[in-house]
Formats: structure tokens, C-alpha cells, sequence
């Protein structure tokens, strides 16, 4: 049987991952449209489209997924799962209606529409990464003008924009990786000097970590809120000890360094086999 990992590039995760060895399985690397001619009954997929670099929505390739799962094959993180974990938007809604911790959320459609929350805001596209187009605004003049801004930009007219209640920046976020309703893998990322954002792409640096059981808790509820069988999952840390989930990524980036027990890689992907114990065994 085949387990594809289906993506359009190979980054170095996806590498990883279709390089890493599952008993019983061939693991390869395939475009979606591959996907539907190479694989069928029994086999298995792993959904891993990501935001397009115009942050104007999600790759293409949901539609292949589709057609996989009525083809009989075994579709790991389904179309339905990369919306609600991509857009952020749905993922607030989700976290909402799961009772979990996120920071308070209004859609803008426009520049003059009025805010409800409290300054200081975050605002950010529906469909972001690499912490591109997040900008903190400290007071409601700033918001004005970021909007005004940001409604240039090529996503705007067809997606808006977020606007959240800003979480006070402690320097630091956790990412943890969620594989099989398990964690599997966790890092520490820390702000570049002066940055208020903790995205790698932004100069934060990773260090190891062993996440508490709280954190953990946390990631793997936000992970089965939105049906996600891989996925990473943020988490801010609060003044009071507690985390906040501040996004989840369906098609998250991590390296070894975010290993626990073994390598991270073998250990997510042996977590989503239909069978984990016969997997290790």
C-alpha cells in the first residue's frame, strides 16, 4: 500500500515525511492531480496544501482530494479540515463553538465598518502565513489606517481582513504538532529582538521543549475541533499561565528539532496509520 503525502512542493517537511519509513507502507510525495491517477482503493493520502503565497486562499487541490476519498482511498486532513484550519475566520468560529481559548474575532469587509473590541488589535488576512500582512494596531486611528491600507492589497476585495483583540506578547508562542489526536512533536519560538511576532520567516529562533500537559491538552482539543488528523497548532502563553490558541496550520512546517520521543516525523505519520499499535509492533 502507499501513503502520499500530497502537496505541491517539497518543502523540507514534506521531504521528511515521504522520506520517513512506516512498516507496510511505500511513502511518497505526490502533486494532487499524481495523487488521482497513481493512487486507489486502500491507499492512503495526507492532505498538506497550504496557503497560496498571494494569501488570496487555500492551493488548489481540495477537488483532488475529494475525488481521492470517493475513489476508496483513505484521505488524512479532508478538504473540510484544510478551510477550517486555513481560514481564519472558520477556525475562530470552530474554536468559538468548541468553548476553547482564542482571542475575540470580528470580520472586516471594508475600511469604515465599526470594531467592537477593545485596542490594541491585530489584524491579518483570512488566509495568511509567514506573518505577511500582520500588523499591530495601538489605537483605533491606527486600525483606520491599516485597513485603509490593506484594502489595496490584491486578497482584500474577496476575503477582508481579521481583526482581533491583541494577546499580550510574552516574547514567546509554543507550536505543537497534533498527529492521531497525539502529540508528537513541540518548539519554543522565541521573537527576534524588537519583533513582537514569533514567525521563524521573521528571524524568532526555535529552541527544544517539553510542553505541559495544560498545552498539550489544549492542541489536541483545537486539533479535533476542526477534524485535523496532522496539523500544528499555536499557542500563545497568558499573563496568567494559561495558553490561548492563536491558529492552526494544516499544512504546518517543522523540522527534528520539534522530536520528543524519537523521530518526529515516523512518530506522526505511524500516529495516523488505521492501526497504531500494529504499526509499531
Amino acid at each position: 500500500m502507499r501513503l502520499a503525502i500530497v502537496a505541491h512542493r517539497a518543502t523540507s517537511a514534506n521531504s521528511a515525511l515521504a522520506a520517513a519509513s512506516v512498516p507496510g507502507f511505500e511513502v511518497c510525495l505526490l502533486g494532487p492531480d499524481q495523487a488521482v491517477l497513481e493512487l486507489s482503493e486502500g491507499d492512503l493520502a495526507l492532505g498538506r496544501l497550504d496557503v497560496m503565497e498571494s494569501l488570496g486562499g487555500i492551493e488548489r487541490g481540495l477537488w483532488e482530494l475529494a475525488r481521492l476519498e470517493r475513489a476508496g482511498v483513505r484521505v488524512l486532513n479532508r478538504p473540510s479540515m484544510l478551510v477550517a484550519a486555513h481560514d481564519k475566520l472558520a477556525t475562530a468560529r470552530v474554536l468559538a463553538e468548541s468553548g476553547l481559548p482564542h482571542p475575540r474575532t470580528i470580520h472586516v469587509t471594508g475600511t469604515g465598518e465599526p470594531v467592537r473590541l477593545r485596542a490594541p488589535f491585530v489584524v491579518k488576512p483570512r488566509f495568511g502565513s509567514w506573518g505577511r500582512d500582520v500588523f499591530l494596531c495601538r489605537e483605533p486611528g491606527d486600525l483606520r489606517r491599516c485597513l485603509d491600507d490593506l484594502s489595496r492589497r490584491p486578497w482584500f476585495p474577496t476575503q477582508g481582513a481579521l481583526v482581533q483583540e491583541l494577546v499580550p506578547p510574552q516574547g514567546e508562542d509554543l507550536r505543537i504538532v497534533v498527529a492521531g489526536g497525539t502529540v508528537v512533536g513541540a518548539i519554543r519560538r522565541v521573537a527576534a529582538p524588537g519583533e513582537w511576532r514569533t514567525n521563524v520567516a521573521l528571524g524568532a529562533r526555535r529552541e527544544p521543549v517539553a510542553p505541559s500537559p495544560a498545552a498539550c491538552d489544549l492542541a489536541v482539543a483545537a486539533a479535533a475541533a476542526i477534524g485535523a488528523d496532522l496539523v500544528g497548532v499555536d499557542l500563545l502563553p497568558t499573563p496568567d499561565g494559561g495558553y490561548v490558541v492563536i491558529e492552526l496550520n494544516g499544512a504546518v512546517e517543522f523540522n527534528e528539532q520539534y522530536s520528543l520521543d524519537g523521530d518526529v516525523f515516523e512518530e506522526a505519520l505511524r500516529a495516523l496509520m488505521p492501526d497504531p499499535v500494529a504499526a509499531v509492533a
